[in-house]
């Protein structure tokens, strides 16, 4: 393995210490130089987690953005998402190799910019769609076969540090880069509905996607749920996948052909259609692993920096997401009534 590279975090809030502690697990990859946040309390309150946790060196807290840069070979960028466009095209300008939370960009035109910017700089943008790496998914996505349908579920309790942006692109943008990711083809049409239950902006969201390839994805997002759910079921010729990301867990239903004069095992379960090959139900329980998201796409974020795997969420597929997701909100603006 190469020698660690360096990196520093810009955002120290939830996610952001989330990022640093995450990257205390791979000191054998990056050498965590740093961080930098304008709020002095969200400073404060990573000393506090080092201190608490017994992490083997504390961050240093850098002055300014410009500073960090200046020490690093790689960013993690958990701002606001407002300001991610600017911290990249900054971090890019130095020739530091990004990581970007998601949604990539506030705007498509953004997300545009970085791209021609991260070519010119010859740099590696990954995008922080973490859900690729949940081990749930990574354990079904060995049985997946041409999906020609999702159905997602993802809905969260209220938290109001949640509410600056839709739950669009807080939430459903997950679901929308795993469809865009599993099914084939482009999204040729996009129909959604939301509403708004706390505040100024979305709560409530779904969206059907259909693909070019006659493929379906119907995605659900909620952010004022009592019971919190992240689930996808994906359906595809001969079987059904069921993954929990919330719980890890994964279900891959299938049908198999069974021959005549054939022993029937009691306890399984046949279909005897008409006209067709007596088929059983099998049940598989794939063993989903214990590993950690954010630090297998941290992980991953070197490798990809160091030239020893491509990138696996490019700067193309966050910019992918957040077009569709765009979509879906300008759809809902075209039918958003009040909740009475």
């Amino acid at each position: 393995m190469s020698s660690p590279l360096r990196i520093g975090v810009i955002g120290a809030g939830h996610l952001g210490r989330i990022h640093l502690r995450c990257l205390q697990s791979l000191s054998d990859r990056w050498d965590t130089v740093g961080f930098y946040d304008p709020d002095e309390a969200a400073a404060q309150a990573v000393m506090t987690m080092a201190n608490e946790e017994h992490w083997a060196a504390t961050p240093l807290a850098f002055p300014s953005a410009e500073a960090l840069l200046d020490a690093v070979d790689a960013v993690a960028i958990v701002t606001p998402t407002p300001l991610h466009a600017l911290v990249a095209e900054a971090s890019l300008a130095q020739g530091v190799h990004c990581f970007i939370e998601k949604p990539v960009t506030n705007y498509l035109a953004e997300a545009e910019a970085l791209i021609a910017a991260r070519d010119s700089a010859q740099c590696v943008v990954q995008v922080g769609h973490v859900e690729r790496f949940n081990p749930a998914f990574e354990a079904a996505r060995a049985h997946l076969d041409a999906p020609r349908f999702i159905e997602a579920h993802r809905l969260a309790s209220f938290n109001p540090r949640g509410l600056d942006v839709p739950v669009v692109m807080d939430l459903m943008i997950h679901d929308i880069d795993l469809a865009l990711h599993v099914l084939e083809g482009e999204v040729s049409r996009v129909a959604a509905n939301g509403v708004a239950v706390v505040g100024d902006s979305v709560d409530i969201a779904n969206a059907r996607l259909e693909f070019s390839s006659g493929a379906v994805a119907n995605l659900t997002a909620s952010r004022v749920s009592i019971t919190p759910m992240r689930k996808v079921r994906l359906f595809q010729p001969d079987a059904y996948l069921s993954v929990d990301l919330l719980n890890r867990s994964a279900q891959v239903m299938h049908l198999e052909d069974v021959d005549k004069g054939v022993e029937r095992d009691p306890y399984g379960l046949y279909l005897d259609v008409p006209g067709r090959t007596t088929r059983r139900l099998h049940i598989e329980e794939p063993q989903v692993g214990e590993a950690n998201a954010i630090v297998d796409e941290l992980a991953d974020f070197h490798a990809a920096c160091s030239g020893q795997a491509p990138c696996r969420v490019p700067l193309e597929d966050g910019l992918a997401a957040l077009r569709v997701a765009t979509e879906v909100m300008d759809r809902i603006e075209q039918s958003l009534t009040p909740l009475l």
